[in-house]
């Protein structure tokens, strides 16, 4: 059973920066792929940012030039950093793993970006 734990949210002024961890536990396929999504409130979850297993990196409009997804596969983390907030970034974080076995979601970080 894979398990995932996020830290990292918290506070901040717009403009400011956060970095988000989710670190894994568990038996994970090399078919894995890797996202981070947000639910804004009163909004569904999106996604913010994905890792194929391959290692193809995209992201969603609203997070290019601002957000960098990485993946630390000897500390069994994936990272998201945000720069520039702005208070549109305010919502629940979440990761999350999808592989041949199953669809993984962490318990999500709170993000609050203030004006």
């Amino acid at each position: 059973q894979v398990q995932l734990v996020e830290s990292g949210g918290g506070f901040v002024q717009a403009g400011g920066s956060l970095r988000l961890s989710c670190l894994a536990s568990g038996s994970i396929s090399r078919l894995a792929g890797r996202g981070w999504f947000r639910e804004a409130p009163g909004k569904q979850r999106t996604l913010v940012a994905s890792i194929s297993d391959g290692g193809n990196i995209k992201y969603k409009d609203f997070a290019k030039g601002r957000f960098t997804i990485s993946l630390d596969n000897a500390k069994s983390t994936m990272y998201l950093e945000m720069n520039n907030l702005n208070v549109e970034d305010t919502g629940v974080y979440y990761c999350n793993i999808w592989e041949p076995h199953g669809d993984y979601w962490g318990q999500g970080t709170q993000v609050t970006v203030s004006s």
